[in-house]
């Protein structure tokens, strides 16, 4: 990836390597894994086993190569092995119903909830997230 340039409103920009983040391994139910594939060489790397299955992501870049999470959040999924908690509000048990029966422990993004019809769902969605 690293080899190539692209060319954005007439200016040429070296492509690299996202370096914090990773490709995964895959499980029943659980899109990510506890295991990851770096991207870069060097990188935290578990020891792939017959019958694994695992995410080879590749992510480029012609910025500074890192991501940051100190931006809006921009997909969600629910911890695969969480344990209960018991929700006092009733919008937020009415969400994650939504979320229990159409995506499961899968990533979801707030579009795909519009795209079900939930609409005012942000407190709700802020609350199981908090």
């Amino acid at each position: 990836m690293e080899s190539y340039e692209v060319e954005l409103n007439g200016r040429t920009y070296q492509v690299r390597s996202i370096r914090n983040l990773t490709g995964h391994s895959i499980e029943p139910y659980c899109i990510h894994g506890g295991k990851h594939v770096p991207i870069v060489k060097g990188g935290d790397a578990g020891i792939m086993e017959e019958g694994e299955f695992f995410a080879i992501e590749t992510f480029g870049s012609t910025g500074t190569a890192q991501v940051h999470d100190d931006l809006e959040c921009s997909h969600y999924r629910k911890v695969f092995d969480a344990g209960y908690v018991p929700l006092r509000v009733a919008r937020s048990r009415k969400l994650l119903a939504t979320i229990d029966k159409n995506f499961g422990t899968l990533a979801f993004c707030r579009r795909y909830l519009d795209r079900l019809g939930e609409e005012k769902y942000l407190l709700a969605l802020k609350n199981l997230v908090d």
